[in-house]
């Protein structure tokens, strides 16, 4: 019966058109030909290496076999473009490089023919061209395709998109991922040149069996495609002589190295940057040794012989080890680096075991540098005492710090994780003042207390309301008290420029910081973030009491602070009086089985702008237990989040 209804179905589907047909079998065989699957043929695959393309294939195989043959180029310049849209849409990337590149060829020639005849240059040239870049929507349905959640929400804006340079680029970076993890493995023995790419990822390419097997090598998709790449992240597996003899001719601005360990992976990684110094743009490492020496070669690498600077923007290092204690050694590489970066807008050192000294010298060599950097990160380092030290130093370092252009443009600091001290904070102050355009400044991790806090209330009265005004403050873990906390948001309550982004977590405050904070909760602050300060049933109660009829709030985690049945009452009010609301985290608050129904009768009455309410991590919650709350939905997702069942969820553990 079955198979009746699949003939019934067929017959009365409406028959193919013969151009449709015609279309499916051209796609058929420029799929196989890019494969090079029959005929006896390699194929050609455009991409950065094809050359002459299909002139060498004709030399090759001859030009009586060759004026039989129907290729990419001879279907681009036969086809009009509507039909050549209708074609693109059939074709796998590899088809589609060659026709794209067939049709690149044409369009460059037939232009510099209408040139060279004295004709008009923006008639024939404009139609040829447009047959070119047309082609971009074809490539951005085959990168979603494969990559449906990995389209930046960027990609949306009014910059136009090359999704042939994206998609060869992501393909290249998933096939060194691949060859990454075939590397690690004890079995692997030889070069990169024998690593194949595996038969998911050529589908995905070919759309063919019986693939030649030069095709899957990873050297061969380096080669072709390469000239697409502008970043990559390499593995220390893969940082060989021979990867920098397949990548040097590609056009690199960003790089990410990992696990940079051995000499002979150092010396690979300053052949690539010395290769791409003049377009490289972003230079990252994340576990790497960096010791003096090895930073000193890198650096030297960047920074070519006779330039007086390097166009780096974006520097970072992340948990790797960049000095040596015993005795203590710093790289003069890295801080001539840092002098010479005049185009510098970004430095990260996160994690990288220095000590209060070499940080000194760090701020010192950019204090005397002129670059215009706008973020400074100088996180989870143990430098308690870096900024004393500075302000007590030297003559030169206290006239730079009062004229100084880097401290001028910086708009982001991160001193997360740092240890820093009371002590600290006041000599903090003198130099964030000197920083007039900083929008964003992160403390937290740093057990500066009450007093600290106070240090530096000055400094924020005056940053909310300079010209620019600071509009993100994060003091998470700090050792605050409700007593600082409270004189914190009393100096952000009543301000013309309230903050956009402020975060107390981590702070035991307790429930006496409720009512300061609820006034805070009127001054149009945007995103807030009181996760896990103990304000427990007591403390929800007396927010909710206190709340302002109108709140401004977008974003709010409340999450771990065992508020209970009254966290539930707090948020239901929340979501009647803050209009603009679109996220709450409440997870983790003992929410009683009876919350989600007070929730869901409040969204009965107003959701407007709000997609999402974390209620996940509270034990008594689950799917099962109130269903009815699966109606409200936003963008056709639940606007409650709740555990799966009762049984996987384990409740929160706040103990120490």
């Amino acid at each position: 019966m079955a198979e009746l209804a699949d003939l019934a179905a067929a017959a009365e589907a409406p028959a193919p058109s013969l151009l449709s047909l015609c279309l499916d079998a051209v796609a058929a065989h420029l799929t196989r030909d890019s494969a090079g699957v029959g005929a006896d043929r390699n194929g050609w695959a455009g991409g950065c290496c094809s050359g002459g393309g299909p002139g060498e294939f004709a030399e090759e195989v001859g030009e009586e076999a060759y004026d039989e043959h129907m290729g990419p180029e001879q279907v681009a310049e036969a086809l009009p473009w509507e039909l050549l849209h209708r074609l693109a849409s059939r074709l796998p990337p590899a088809a589609l490089e060659s026709l794209h590149h067939a049709a690149h060829a044409g369009c460059c020639s037939s232009a510099n023919t209408t040139a060279g005849l004295g004709g008009q240059n923006g008639d024939r040239r404009g139609i040829k061209r447009s047959r070119c870049e047309d082609f971009n929507t074809a490539w951005q349905s085959l990168f979603k395709l494969r990559w449906p959640l990995g389209v930046n929400a960027g990609h949306d804006s009014v910059a136009i998109v090359d999704w042939q340079q994206q998609y060869w680029e992501k393909h290249l970076q998933e096939c060194l991922d691949e060859a990454a993890e075939s590397a690690f493995l004890p079995s692997f023995c030889g070069g990169i040149s024998e690593s194949s790419i595996s038969a998911k990822i050529m589908n995905f390419i070919y759309r063919s069996e019986d693939i030649p097997r030069q095709h899957s090598r990873l050297t061969n998709h380096l080669s072709r495609f390469g000239c697409y790449t502008r970043c990559l992240r390499l593995q220390g597996v893969l940082c060989t002589a021979e990867t920098y003899d397949l990548l040097q001719h590609c056009k690199l601005e960003r790089l990410m190295f990992i696990r940079i360990i051995s000499e002979p992976e150092v010396s690979s990684v300053c052949l690539l940057l010395s290769c791409h110094a003049e377009t490289l743009l972003s230079l990252e490492f994340i576990h790497c040794q960096l010791y003096p020496a090895v930073m000193d070669k890198i650096c030297k690498a960047v920074l070519q012989e006779g330039s007086q600077s390097h166009g780096i923007k974006q520097f970072s290092i992340k948990s790797s080890r960049i000095c040596e204690t015993k005795p203590l050694t710093i790289s003069a590489g890295l801080l001539k680096f840092l002098s010479s970066g005049k185009s510098l807008h970004l430095l990260s050192l996160h994690d990288t075991k220095m000590q209060s000294s070499f940080a000194q010298m760090i701020i010192h060599t950019l204090l005397e540098s002129s670059c215009g950097l706008q973020t400074l990160e100088i996180s989870e380092n143990n430098i308690a005492g870096w900024l004393s030290k500075l302000n007590r130093s030297s003559t030169s370092s206290s006239l730079a710090l009062k004229s100084n252009n880097s401290l001028n443009s910086l708009s982001v600091v991160n001193l997360r994780g740092n240890n820093l001290q009371q002590d600290d904070v006041v000599d903090l102050h003198k130099i964030l003042i000197q920083m007039p355009n900083l929008r964003d400044l992160d403390i937290s991790g740093n057990p500066i207390m009450d007093e600290g806090i106070r240090s530096l209330v000055p400094f924020i009265s005056w940053a909310i309301q300079k010209e620019n005004p600071l509009l993100k403050l994060r003091v998470e873990n700090c050792d605050l008290s409700s007593i600082g906390v409270s004189e914190l948001l009393e100096c952000l309550t009543y301000v013309k420029q309230p903050l956009d982004v402020l975060s107390i977590a981590d702070n035991p405050l307790g429930s006496s910081v409720a009512a300061v904070l609820a006034k805070f909760l009127g001054s149009h602050v945007r995103d807030l973030n009181i996760e896990d300060i103990d304000l427990g049933a007591l403390g929800f109660q007396i927010l909710e009491e206190a709340l302002p009829m109108e709140v401004a709030l977008s974003h709010i985690n409340i999450s771990k602070n065992r508020g209970g049945i009254r966290a539930a009452y707090f948020v239901s009010k929340l979501i009647l009086q803050t209009p603009n609301l679109v996220s709450v985290n409440a997870a983790a608050n003992i929410l009683p089985p009876e919350s989600l129904e007070v929730i869901c009768n409040t969204l009965k009455q107003r959701t407007c702008n709000l997609e999402r309410v974390d209620l996940t991590g509270n034990f008594h919650l689950s799917s099962t237990s109130f269903p009815a709350f699966l109606e409200f939905k936003k963008h056709g997702k639940p606007i409650l989040v709740v555990p799966s069942n009762l049984s996987t969820c384990a409740p929160y553990d706040d103990d120490p």
